[in-house]
């Protein structure tokens, strides 16, 4: 009986993978935000794993993977929502995140340069230390 429970399991787990990798080949070139397009069906295909691993006994690891799996897309699309897709869209280039001056870790530009001008002529009386700064391009 149990063996019966597994193959109907692996089965439908299967047709799931067929259906989503259909819909993942049929994606067209002009379909709009295809990144996030992908991720969704690609939950697809981490459903049906999930559903091959109950079904072969492997309960703990399909556990891990239903916690793991939709950290991971949340990642993916975060990393492009922040760089590729505000470089592609343009409407999200007018969004501008604010850097307020009490920030712990981010600062503004120009606060860090007047810092810097500040701290050079002080450095300079010290031949002891060297500072080195590091001017990161985004558009690259």
């Amino acid at each position: 009986m149990i063996e019966y429970v597994q193959s109907i399991l692996l089965i439908i787990s299967a047709i799931i993978i067929v259906i989503s990798a259909i819909g993942l080949l049929s994606l067209g070139k002009d379909t709009k935000n295809k990144v996030y397009a992908r991720i969704h069906i690609v939950g697809l295909f981490d459903v049906a794993c999930i559903i091959a691993m109950i079904a072969i006994g492997q309960f703990l690891l399909a556990g891990i993977y239903f916690i793991l799996a939709p950290f991971t897309a949340h990642a993916i699309a975060n990393a492009y929502w922040k760089k590729e897709d505000r470089e592609n869209n343009l409407e999200l280039q007018n969004v501008v995140e604010d850097v307020g001056e009490n920030h712990p870790i981010l600062h503004p530009k120009e606060k860090m340069q007047a810092l810097e001008s500040e701290n050079s002529e002080k450095l300079k009386a010290d031949e002891r230390f060297s500072v080195t700064t590091l001017e990161i391009n985004e558009d690259e």
